[in-house]
């Protein structure tokens, strides 16, 4: 039965499961207009939903926050399944809606969804109105002075920089108006969003709080404590100097533009080296979400076509070693059980655990690309896909092949005493600061000492680095030397 009230404004939700700074839920607030909110579990395909397992953990919390949230404004969170066109339309019938408004998306999946959907739309009369806000620019803006697209990272950053302020973040909504009827919601717990039994992730909840309000405590709680210092201390894994903001900017719990603009006036107690090396990292996620427009393949094909004929290693054992933190390098497995254990790994440590996988076991980066979507809570099809093809040196203005991050030195260096590793692989917790990161050479006394039985409690190196290094520039210099990009 057709509302006696005005038709309301569909908003749809998808990585923007925020209030602040949502530019479609301000505008349609400010029509005057009721508001339906809703949020589509569409097919794996669409690019909307979570990437893995470990966001899906996220997404069923993430969820709930948006909709109590919500519900404090006078409205509710419709939730539906299906591919977006079947359930918009049917949601359509089912209230008049003449207007649906949403946040763009910038994945290949999302971008395609979205156009089709929009042409459709607006062909039976639906004004449909899309909105910036998910980067601090849009991917297909910056262009070099040839008019293409940036493959280096910094002239990006200049250009970004250059091209001033992200615009002031909008406030949330101090009331939404509601429809005189609510269309039916399917109930959040029967997506199966959560792991069952075994409760794989019981971690979790001790590390993150999904949903706007985390997000806004974990940006404070980082200028308060973590900021400063943060370009000479955010490569120590045991410290606390990195912003944690990453599941929270993936569904976009809050905008990159709020955490740009919180960065500024701090210099009287910041160094601004600290502030700008900062938001080099926030645009780096910009970087990689031009560079994913611009090359939809690039979670599944090399930048450099010169790594198609890399010769790559079948080996599933290898490959599951690596998995689950038993290599036999202890800053390895310790980031890999950290990764299992709380969804996340500190950004130091994914670079030596993803080197070791590409040069030192001679594994298919797009191996480790599928491991992390799936682990990662802040698994991002733009930053995961760029990040991995820099570290095995095929994407654009990747680090060099001949980067190959030795686990050992790499420990001692960003690791000192050891204590990273101790927090996550307890069974090398008493052995002695000089041999923590290289076990394999301790004394049998100072194993003994400390509890450790190599090959028994704690697994001998899987790969002689030495060996594997050798194994792998052999591999890299019978590459042809065509060195075209995407």
């Amino acid at each position: 039965m057709p509302n006696s009230s005005p038709a309301p404004v569909i908003v749809w939700f998808r990585k923007d499961l925020r209030l602040e700074d949502n530019l479609a839920l301000a505008c349609a607030a400010e029509s005057g207009l009721p508001v339906l909110p809703v949020y589509i579990l569409e097919p794996a395909s669409s690019g909307n939903g979570p990437l893995g397992a470990a966001q899906a953990w996220w997404l069923h919390h993430s969820l709930k926050q948006l909709a109590a949230a919500l519900e404090r404004k006078g409205s509710s969170l419709t939730l539906r399944r299906g591919a977006a066109d079947e359930v918009l339309g049917a949601l359509i019938a089912e209230t008049d809606a003449t207007r649906v408004f949403w946040n763009r998306r910038h994945d290949p999946n999302g971008i395609a969804v979205d156009s089709a959907l929009k042409e459709e739309l607006t062909r039976t009369g639906i004004t449909v109105r899309s909105f910036s806000g998910q980067l601090l620019h849009e991917p297909s803006r910056l262009r070099t002075g040839a008019g293409g697209p940036y493959r280096v990272y910094t002239p990006f950053w200049r250009a970004l920089e250059a091209s001033g302020e992200p615009p002031e973040p909008v406030p949330a909504p101090s009331a939404l108006a509601a429809p005189d009827n609510w269309p039916r919601s399917e109930r959040l717990e029967t997506w199966r969003l959560l792991p069952g039994t075994p409760d794989w992730a019981n971690e979790f909840s001790a590390v993150w709080t999904p949903g706007e309000e985390g997000a806004r405590q974990s940006l404070q709680h980082f200028i308060d404590a973590g900021l400063a210092g943060y370009k000479a201390k955010r490569d120590y894994p045991a410290l606390c100097h990195t912003s944690m903001l990453s599941p929270h900017l993936a569904l976009g719990e809050i905008s990159p533009a709020t955490v740009w603009h919180a960065t500024r006036g701090l210099t009287d107690r910041i160094a601004a080296e600290d502030v700008i090396h900062f938001r080099k990292e926030l645009a780096w996620r910009d970087f990689s979400y031009h560079l994913l427009f611009h090359f939809p393949q690039l979670a599944s094909k090399n930048w450099n076509a010169r790594f198609d004929a890399f010769p790559w290693l079948d080996a599933p054992d290898l490959l599951d070693r690596w998995k689950w933190g038993q290599t036999g390098y202890p800053i390895v497995d310790a980031g890999m059980r950290q990764l299992w254990r709380h969804g996340t790994m500190h950004n130091r440590v994914r670079m030596i655990v993803a080197s070791f996988l590409i040069k030192n076991l001679m594994i298919d980066w797009r191996e480790g690309e599928r491991w992390f979507r799936d682990t990662l809570v802040d698994a991002d099809p733009a930053s995961n896909a760029a990040s991995w093809q820099w570290v095995a040196g095929s994407g654009a203005d990747a680090a060099p092949f001949f980067r190959i991050f030795n686990p050992v030195s790499q420990g001692e260096k960003f690791d000192v005493n050891g204590d990273y590793v101790r927090t996550f692989v307890p069974e090398l917790a008493k052995l002695d600061t000089s041999f923590i990161h290289r076990p394999f050479e301790a004394p049998a006394s100072v194993l003994a000492a400390a509890g450790v039985t190599l090959g028994e409690t704690y697994p001998l190196p899987i790969v002689d680095h030495k060996v594997a290094r050798v194994r792998a520039m052999a591999a890299y210099q019978s590459l042809p030397r065509s060195n075209e990009g995407g």
